[in-house]
């Protein structure tokens, strides 16, 4: 009886997380459509600094996840297949993954169980994320080539990851 009421325990503290719908996105987001995205930094893989403005006049990708979070699991491989695969060689296109609030050492070994080639970076303490949202993964972000956020979404469904995909492919048509 007690490892049951752990296990709903856990259910309930881990989906105050993780969401898998997409209901409490104007609650919970700090960055409506149509507004300019926040600028930060981050560091990258080998160590560099980069920031957002980097990629101004490119189609930007954010997304925020966590390695413990089940819809965010649900939602990577399909980033990795449907999207990166397809749009890895797009001068136009860049896709930033942030694990919140992991180190690099845990997104790299991350990387390396899952097999994942698309750019993973970690945002300890939650920098970055907390200038986008206050709760709930997985997020994504699409931000245009002049820098507005033009598609947001929270928690994973099969609709809105189409709703993304859809989306992106007419952000790159411009």
């Amino acid at each position: 009886m007690k490892k049951i009421i752990l296990f709903i325990l856990a259910l309930s503290f881990n989906y105050g997380f993780c969401q898998d719908s997409n209901n409490d996105y104007m609650k919970t987001s700090l960055v409506q459509l149509k507004q300019t995205a926040p600028e930060f930094s981050f560091t990258t893989s080998d160590g560099k600094k980069a920031k957002l403005s980097d990629f101004k006049g490119k189609v930007i990708l954010i997304n925020f996840f966590a390695t413990w979070c089940g819809p965010c699991l649900q939602e990577m491989p399909l980033i990795e297949n449907e999207i990166w695969n397809k749009l890895k060689d797009n001068p136009d296109f860049v896709l930033l993954s942030l694990g919140r609030d992991h180190s690099q050492a845990e997104i790299d070994k991350f990387i390396e169980q899952k097999k994942f080639t698309f750019p993973i970076y970690a945002d300890k303490g939650k920098v970055v994320y907390s200038l986008f949202a206050k709760q709930y993964i997985p997020r994504n972000y699409l931000i245009d080539k002049k820098g507005e956020v033009i598609y947001a979404s929270t928690g994973f469904s099969m609709e809105e990851f189409e709703d993304l995909k859809i989306t992106l492919d007419k952000l790159l048509k411009k």
